[in-house]
Formats: C-alpha cells, structure tokens, sequence
C-alpha cells in the first residue's frame, strides 16, 4: 500500500473531480493548485502506483498520449474530439459485444472510442 502524502492526494483529487481523462500535464497542473511545487515525476509516479493498486486506469486512445482517470468510474467509453484533442466520458455501454466475435472466440473486454467534434468545437 502506498503512503499517503499530500502530493499523492492532490494528485488522486485531480483525477475524481475531472470530468474526463487527464493528461500527466493536465493532472500536474490541477494538483499544482493543492501543491504549488508538485513535479511531473511525482505525478508520473503517483499514477503508475495507482494503476497497480486499481485506483486508477489507463485510457489509452491510439494516436493520442496516454490518458488516466480515477477508477471509481466504472465501465464506460470515451469520445475523442479530433479539432480540440480532449477525451470525453460516454455514459453507457453498447451491450453484448460478444455476438460480433468470430465463431468459437472468447471475449474477455472491450473499449469503444468514439470519434468526432465536442459541443465547443462543432459550434466554432
């Protein structure tokens, strides 16, 4: 079990209260406002540490950089906004994906990415 720390918190707070996956950055810069001298090391640190432990996952969207977000969240999907790059929340679940396996294949997961523009850029 990893030692709670101040840093180690702002960084877990960062990824509860964001509405969307962060960024290593864009966590950096949310826990900054707790710890004004937090380094992107102890954020890269915290959060491989808190993959591990299950408190948070990775959202990895190809061709994009790696994402994360608290795990409290449950099985969701994501939509990525090709204009502003952010990654957004999709509630729900297409069901059953399993019907589109090939015949005698097993699955065992998925991840469902959706594409396009957010509300802000497709107004713009």
């Amino acid at each position: 079990m990893e030692r709670r720390t101040r840093q180690r918190s702002a960084i877990q707070e960062a990824l509860s209260s964001a509405e969307r996956p962060l960024t290593p950055a864009e966590v950096l810069e949310m826990a900054q406002a707790k710890v004004p001298n937090l380094g992107l090391a102890t954020v890269y640190r915290a959060l491989r540490s808190m993959i591990e432990e299950g408190s948070a996952h990775l959202v990895d969207i190809p061709g994009t950089p790696p994402r994360y977000e608290s795990s409290h969240l449950g099985h969701h999907h994501h939509f990525h906004c090709r204009t502003c790059l952010q990654v957004f929340e999709v509630d729900g679940c297409p069901g059953n994906l399993a019907r589109l396996a090939p015949p005698g294949f097993v699955l065992d997961g998925h991840e469902v990415v959706l594409y396009g523009r957010c509300t802000r850029c497709a107004a713009a």
